[in-house]
């Protein structure tokens, strides 16, 4: 079985546009925790199911979110490996700019 540890720029893409609303990060951090039915997680929103069923979908879109029969709930579940993906190109982006940071701090002392 083959790992694939980085995302495409697609894949990174849908995890930042599927982020930048607050009630889909909510979503996320409340599926992470644990499992939760839309029915659940609409209970927590003043929404509409529908609007909350949208919310959930970009986040399966986005990999975020995985959906599980359970009877004949489904089930939503973050999923810590793409967040972990997401993390690590975060991480990525902070290493250069510190890099770029003491590279400017040297220089500054010189001075």
């Amino acid at each position: 079985m083959v790992v694939r540890l980085e995302l495409t720029h697609t894949e990174v893409d849908r995890i930042f546009r599927a982020l930048a609303d607050a009630t889909r990060r909510d979503i996320l951090r409340r599926t992470m925790a644990g499992g939760a039915s839309v029915s659940q997680l609409a209970a927590a929103y003043d929404m509409s199911f529908a609007a909350v069923q949208k919310h959930v979908a970009v986040l399966e879109g986005a990999r975020l979110v995985t959906k599980q029969q359970r009877g004949r709930e489904r089930i939503i579940r973050g999923d810590p490996e793409v967040v972990q993906k997401a993390q690590a190109l975060l991480n990525r982006y902070e290493e250069i700019w510190r890099s770029r940071i003491d590279r400017l701090d040297s220089l500054l002392a010189e001075d």
